[in-house]
């Protein structure tokens, strides 16, 4: 290798090495926009490939570029007909992430902890494309509207425009009542769990606050999504749920181990069958109930989510050994 060769060669590794210290940051950026971790690493990994094929010679604050790269690639998904097709069709609901993958992202603040909430994540859904960029871009990566605008190609006028738009929605359908103890959260999560799988139903109502609502992708296999708007109903299903059959056991394939983690920043039950997280159920609580029950088990929806708690502190005791 001649020294030209070593020269190019040295060059490409350095800039490789300046996409990879920024691949966290997009990867959580992409997330939020999308909703979906295997979209986001797609979309990353798109954003590499414009990276490599640029002049990086004129590319003058390598961070700002790739922030403007990825967000416009996951406009484009979005604004894609098989997307809208996807997610209109009533079957879509976000990736949950175990909390402390790098994926979440920022969480110093409220808003960027919020913003990667699964409330939050679906109300996304009800935002034009734009609206979507530009709250993320600001309430979790605090970008200025002038930056905004350039990332986006759009008016800083209009910047702060969407920004009210999104905030108003987000806002409209906040229904917990800030952040919960840790603590009191569990505690909360393992009376549901215990109340439901002994059937015990006047418990879980008074668990549910009076608007409470659920939500179920049904392990994938129904063509819509499950919801279910009042406290009785509810926990009717839930009783109806997390009593173990053995069909249940065979979708699940074999008997599985209930334990208590945090998803995407909220109180969680996953359903663990030798490391593999066969479903997932979320809770937003206000006020001391539970105000949102969303249960996941598509498997696609669950692929992240095993590999990281294949990672995890195994040392953990599950809250129901078998279930």
């Amino acid at each position: 290798m001649d020294s030209t060769e070593t020269e190019r060669f040295d060059a490409d590794r350095f800039d490789t090495g300046r996409f990879e210290a920024s691949r966290h940051r997009l990867a959580s950026l992409a997330y939020r926009l999308l909703g979906s971790a295997t979209d986001a690493e797609d979309a990353v990994q798109d954003a590499f490939l414009h990276w490599q094929a640029a002049d990086r010679q004129l590319i003058k604050v390598p961070e700002a570029w790739l922030t403007k790269v990825v967000t416009n690639l996951c406009l484009d998904r979005l604004r894609s007909a098989q997307a809208r097709r996807e997610r209109t069709a009533g079957a879509w609901l976000p990736e949950p992430l175990l909390d402390g993958d790098p994926m979440l992202g920022p969480a110093d603040t409220f808003e960027q902890r919020e913003s990667v909430s699964l409330a939050v994540l679906t109300v996304m859904e009800r935002l034009s494309p734009m609206e979507r960029a530009v709250y993320i871009l600001r309430e979790a990566f605090s970008y200025s509207h002038a930056e905004i605008a350039e990332i986006l190609d759009i008016t800083e006028s209009a910047s702060q425009q969407h920004l009210h738009r999104a905030r108003r929605r987000v806002t409209a359908a906040r229904r917990g009542g800030g952040e919960v103890d840790p603590a009191s959260a569990r505690r909360i999560v393992e009376e549901f769990l215990t109340a439901a799988s002994s059937g015990r139903t006047e418990q879980l109502v008074a668990l549910l606050t009076d608007d409470a609502t659920a939500i179920s992708d049904g392990a994938g296999l129904a063509a819509k999504l499950l919801r279910f708007d009042t406290a009785e109903r509810i926990a009717a299903v839930a009783r109806a749920g997390f009593k173990p059959t053995a069909a249940k056991r065979r979708l699940a394939g074999g008997t599985p181990a209930v334990h208590y983690a945090c998803v995407n920043g909220a109180p969680a039950l996953l359903f663990v069958v030798a490391e593999r997280v066969t479903g997932a159920v979320t809770f937003d609580l206000a006020n001391g109930r539970i105000a949102t029950v969303r249960g996941i088990a598509a498997p696609a929806r669950l692929v992240r989510l095993t590999e990281a708690w294949r990672q995890h502190d195994e040392g953990e005791t599950p809250l129901m050994a078998e279930w």
